[in-house]
């Protein structure tokens, strides 16, 4: 049983009560603060605010607060908004107060109404608790007041949360009431960074038919929007166009923009934003740089990105843990360890802690140039900082032991992951396949694949292409073509080298027929065979003395701009020249046909 509150408590409460259950009464008391008042009021609204005091107290001492509170306040209207406002007031802790009026609303008497569930639902927005809020907004048909939903959009978007937003978004609208520009503005960008174009278009559209005038912060949105549907020159010329009538879109739409013309590497663009930026006194700032020198190591230009780098350095920029871990990368995948490394120390030497990516591109590349000693040193190291050990650097290590050829040591690594809790992806199934099939032991990387799709995991592109060059090889052409049939019918596009595969197993089969129909549907499909596959595939004609289809197959290689091998040639010479006066005119005509003799 709860503690019953003091007998003084009680008379005030019997003695007042047909006050206390009059709204239109407690209205008046309510608006004390803004006309004058009787000293018999004033004492009247204190001795209530001690009541709301006392329930506060007693839902935080007593477990059971709601098995006893009506009999503890007889009298009292508990649901009065006015009362609830109080108790919100009082109650330091939200979740209590949230629990107190899901109590109320289970009652038998009149639910609260929409004035009390404002109250409350204000109340746990004003206090981050959004999860709650969500959770009453939606378990009930009250609305709160377009005010506390628009606080509530804001704050639910900065975490991220596009569907409750829309849902909140969708019941501000029902109100009927002009929506504020920001709310606006803040659902744009969550569904910007949920990366739904589709929404920021949808609801870019509404905004215009309601009769809002955007700002540079929507602009901006539909500039980035464009970006992620890679519609670069719809971004660029809408750009140009609120630049022309005397806006400035923010540095984080330049910075996307530019970012995304460096992927390209179309830096002709690239030049002519940041002038612009600069004419406009708009200056670039470290992430715009970020991103062109993630472009130009990406296209294969880490030299030109380093020479950016040392350049910002120099003219004041101070390059952040994350511009320096793009750079150290570029420098790996150039194998240029020593400068990576000395980068490395130079950012610890600045107080910039290596993050868990930064650890990851580095010890990438020690495992690419076969230093696996230091790429362990920096894995311990690793750990010995607190980053857990994770998927992304296990695969990294096991992909390094595997270029070494070094499989059960792979594997071994790989049964650890199992062991330790570490969730091993595709990726790492992939890595391993390929490991198998490069050392050929086919039958192990099959094993994976098997243990692959058991997992519950969907092969890609990268887990069928080494086992159907590895089949292949070991002549199993048949088995190949039933894993690309399985392939094709997941909706997965082989690379072209995947048939070059089957038809050099036919030959190496001795089978040039199937390997001529193969070669045929690459042909007509407008796909390149390799030099190679011509090359076995004429070997295997001239081998069974089938000069026609010889002279075929060299018309088709020499149309590709390939020449057969001087071993080739002499195969050529002794099987072809030596049949038929005609043979060897064809011969003449399709090599006079490609060298002008």
């Amino acid at each position: 049983m709860g503690k019953p509150p003091s007998h003084s408590i009680l008379t005030f409460v019997r003695q007042n009560a047909r006050k206390l259950q009059n709204p239109t009464h407690f209205h008046e008391i309510r608006n004390l603060s803004v006309r004058r008042v009787g000293p018999e009021e004033q004492t009247l609204e204190e001795q209530y605010t001690e009541i709301a005091k006392r329930v506060c107290q007693t839902i935080r001492t007593q477990p059971r607060w709601e098995t006893t509170l009506l009999s503890d306040f007889p009298s009292l209207d508990l649901s009065d908004p006015n009362f609830i406002n109080s108790i919100f007031k009082h109650q330091n802790n939200i979740l209590l107060s949230l629990r107190f009026f899901q109590w109320l609303c289970s009652q038998n008497r009149s639910p609260p109404d929409a004035q009390s569930f404002d109250i409350v639902f204000s109340a746990l927005v004003n206090a981050k608790a959004m999860n709650a809020a969500t959770t009453l907004l939606r378990s009930t048909k009250c609305r709160a007041e377009p005010a506390s939903l628009e606080t509530y959009i804001n704050c639910i978007c900065k975490e991220g949360k596009i569907e409750e937003a829309l849902y909140a978004f969708s019941e501000l609208k029902k109100v009927g009431s002009p929506m504020n520009l920001t709310v606006w503005n803040a659902v744009l960008l969550a569904s910007l960074r949920a990366r739904r174009t589709d929404l920021v278009w949808e609801l870019y559209g509404e905004m215009m038919e309601s009769g809002v005038a955007g700002n540079v912060a929507t602009i901006g949105c539909l500039i980035r929007a464009f970006c992620e549907e890679k519609k670069l020159l719809e971004a660029y010329e809408l750009l140009q166009e609120v630049v022309a009538s005397g806006s400035m879109p923010e540095v984080v739409s330049f910075t996307r923009l530019i970012s995304e013309f460096s992927k390209e590497g179309n830096y002709g663009r690239v030049s002519e934003l940041l002038h612009l930026m600069i004419a406009k006194n708009q200056a670039p700032d470290v992430f715009t740089y970020q991103g062109i020198i993630h472009g130009l190591c990406r296209n294969g230009m880490g030299g030109e990105g380093f020479r950016v780098f040392n350049d910002l350095k120099e003219r004041g920029y101070a390059p952040d843990v994350v511009m320096y871990t793009t750079m150290i990368d570029g420098l790996c995948k150039m194998g240029r360890m020593d400068d990576a490394c000395k980068l490395w120390f130079e950012m610890i030497g600045k107080g910039l802690i290596p993050n868990e990516y930064t650890y990851n591109v580095l010890i990438d590349g020690y495992c690419k140039l076969g230093n696996l000693e230091s790429a362990w040193l920096l894995y311990t190291e690793m750990c010995d900082r607190g980053y857990r050990e994770s998927t992304v650097t296990c695969n990294i290590l096991i992909a390094g032991i595997c270029l070494q050829g070094r499989m059960d040591a792979a594997y071994h690594l790989f049964e650890e992951m199992l062991e330790k809790g570490i969730g091993r992806d595709v990726i790492t199934y992939n890595t391993l396949i390929q490991g198998f099939c490069n050392n050929g032991k086919t039958v192990e990387a099959m094993g994976l694949y098997s243990e692959l799709l058991g997992a519950g995991l969907q092969p890609s592109t990268s887990s069928y292409t080494p086992l159907i060059r590895g089949l292949c090889e070991e002549g199993n052409v048949q088995e190949a073509i039933e894993l690309l049939n399985d392939m094709l019918s997941k909706g997965l596009e082989p690379l072209i080298c995947t048939y070059d595969y089957i038809i050099t197993g036919f030959c190496g089969r001795g089978d040039a027929t199937e390997g001529m129909e193969w070669l045929a549907r690459m042909l007509d499909s407008k796909q390149r065979p390799r030099e190679d596959t011509f090359n076995r595939l004429v070997e295997c004609l001239c081998l069974e003395d089938r000069a026609d289809d010889t002279l075929l197959v060299l018309d088709a290689m020499f149309g590709m701009g390939y020449t057969p091998g001087v071993p080739l040639f002499g195969l050529l010479v002794g099987r072809i020249c030596r049949n038929s006066y005609q043979t060897d005119e064809c011969l003449k005509e399709i090599l006079g046909r490609n060298f002008s003799l």
